[in-house]
């Protein structure tokens, strides 16, 4: 139970320094080999690609921090069991471009080794995202319906 309960803290921590915009802290929390994969369609978010390594996934978080002036999530389930967390988190991310807030889902799982973040696995709702981030209706372009103003 003692297992569980720090990686539970581990994985809060980082997920407290990622949006508080301190990614020194949150790749502390990480092994030197963290591995990174989201679900999420590259052609419209190209910086969502798998990350191998602190470097790469620094680059990442950097991207994400160029485009976005504030991170806040909400975390109504975390489990923990081993060296496994699962959480499922509201995530609002504010624009710089116009301080639109970009709201989604996700969940995302972590491993750790050693008692740092070894894997990052994100499942998010990637229609929601992309049409939030384009800041339209994306439905009529899938479905090959006429698209207003065109």
């Amino acid at each position: 139970m003692m297992v569980e309960s720090l990686n539970r803290q581990r994985v809060l921590h980082l997920l407290d320094a990622f949006a508080g915009g301190d990614i020194e802290a949150a790749l502390s929390c990480c092994t030197d080999d963290v591995d990174f994969l989201t679900h999420a369609p590259i052609d419209v978010l190209p910086h969502m690609v798998p990350r191998h390594g602190k470097a790469e996934l620094r680059a990442l978080w950097q991207t994400v921090w160029s485009r976005y002036s504030e991170v806040r999530y909400k975390t109504p389930h975390i489990v923990a069991e081993g060296d496994a967390v699962a959480t499922y988190m509201h995530t609002y991310f504010r624009k710089r471009g116009n301080d639109r807030v970009v709201q989604f889902d996700m969940a995302v799982f972590y491993t750790l080794r050693g008692g740092l973040i070894s894997q990052i696995r994100e499942i998010i709702d990637s229609y929601d995202l992309v049409q939030q981030v384009l800041e339209r209706e994306i439905g009529p372009l899938i479905v090959g319906a006429p698209v207003d103003g065109a």
